[in-house]
Parts: C-alpha cells; sequence; structure tokens
C-alpha cells in the first residue's frame, strides 16, 4: 500500500528536500504541497492523504492551529500528522499533541528517521517514546481542557482495559506493562486497541492525554 503524504511548510527548499526523499521511497508518494496551515486545510479539502507532515511555526496559519481543524473534522478518513520543529521545545511538542498530532520531530531528523516515522504514523502508532509524553504532560497537565462525559466513556472500558490505559499513561511501554501484569505483549496490544476503538482516539498518544484530562493519571513521579 502507497502512503499518501502531503507537506506543509513556509520554506520552499524544505518541502523539496522531503519530497526527494520521500519519491525514492516505494512505498511512499507526495500528493500535495502548501506553504502554511490554511492554504493546507483548502487542498486536503479536496486531496487525499494519509500522513501530512507539518511544520508547527508559519504565518498565515500555524501547524498548531491547522492540525486542530484538520483533527476536528468529522471525517473517518483524516490524515494523521506529524508535526515538525526547528525548535527543540517542550512547549511545541505539547502543542501539536494536544491537537492531535500522532507526533512530532525535529527539522533536522536524518531521512531514515523521518520515513520511519511516517510509516509509524500511517500504521495508526505514534512517534513519541512513552515517557517523553509522560514529561509533557506532567509539566502542562494544568492546561489541558476537561474531558466531557469522562465518566460515561470510561464506562464502556473493562476493569483490565482500564489497568491498562492507566499503566500506558503512566509512560510504560507495552512489554513493561506485560511483565507487570503477568500477560504476553501481543495481549497488552489487543486491550489497548480496544481501549482506543471504545474510546474513539487516535493512538497511544492521544490515550495518554485522554488519561490526563479526567484524572485518571496525575502529574508527578
Amino acid at each position: 500500500m502507497t502512503i499518501r503524504v502531503f507537506l506543509v511548510d513556509d520554506q520552499e527548499l524544505v518541502r523539496a528536500g522531503f519530497a526527494m526523499v520521500l519519491a525514492a521511497q516505494p512505498d511512499m508518494a507526495v500528493v500535495g504541497e502548501a506553504a502554511d496551515g490554511a492554504a493546507a486545510l483548502a487542498a486536503l479539502a479536496t486531496t487525499e492523504a494519509d500522513v501530512v507532515v507539518m511544520d508547527i511555526r508559519m504565518p498565515v496559519m500555524d501547524g498548531v492551529e491547522a492540525t486542530r481543524r484538520l483533527r476536528a473534522q468529522d471525517r473517518a478518513d483524516a490524515p494523521k500528522v506529524l508535526a515538525l520543529t526547528t525548535f527543540d521545545t517542550d512547549e511545541d511538542a505539547f502543542a501539536a499533541l494536544q491537537a492531535g498530532a500522532s507526533g512530532f520531530l525535529l527539522k533536522n531528523v536524518r531521512p531514515a528517521e523521518l520515513l520511519a516515522a511516517i510509516r509509524v504514523v500511517a500504521s495508526g502508532e505514534s512517534v513519541v517514546a512513552p515517557r517523553v509524553t509522560r514529561r509533557l504532560l506532567d509539566r502542562f497537565a494544568g492546561h489541558l481542557t476537561p474531558e466531557p462525559a469522562a465518566d460515561d466513556r470510561l464506562a464502556a472500558l473493562t476493569a483490565r482495559e482500564r489497568e491498562v490505559l492507566a499503566l500506558v499513561a503512566a509512560g510504560l511501554s507495552n512489554t513493561e506493562i506485560a511483565s507487570q501484569l503477568y500477560v504476553a505483549e501481543a495481549t497488552v496490544k489487543t486491550h489497548l486497541g480496544r481501549i482506543l476503538t471504545k474510546l474513539d482516539l487516535r493512538d497511544r498518544v492521544q490515550a495518554v492525554v485522554f488519561a490526563y484530562r479526567i484524572g485518571l493519571v496525575r502529574p508527578g513521579p
């Protein structure tokens, strides 16, 4: 299956460089480009894409707002977002995650890492290490908006699924969760998949954000 990638960056040379790297991949195709968030949203209204590689800081409309609007659309086929930033700051990373990005990278990332990240995001996973996500949310938890109807959504989960969600939010990997619960790693993946489906969440990162928003886990060690 070919991964359809849409590039959003206000620097034409950056877009050209990424496009060259992607064009050399047999499983990827660049289906469009835009120089700012507003132009990207307009183009994506008529262009089918699987992954949007989105710069964070751009004129007209930045990548955070564009990501928020893109992910808020009531579309089952809405593309996933991989955010890029020139600045290695927690603020940029947190803003991208809360807006709905499935992960983030620095712009100076090596081509192999960019390609791997696009494939991971396209598969429905995130490219943010669990403990990095936990660190970010510990720092910025006070800025999260409350989750409406949290009790109703949690009621859909089994006791085991709630337990897995809490461990995911605590920053544990699937391997670590499996060891702690004395189950196979495949079982943990199955539980996580059901959690995402029942809560209508996109990936592991969004599951962690949800757990913080409902108070299932609290900031701190």
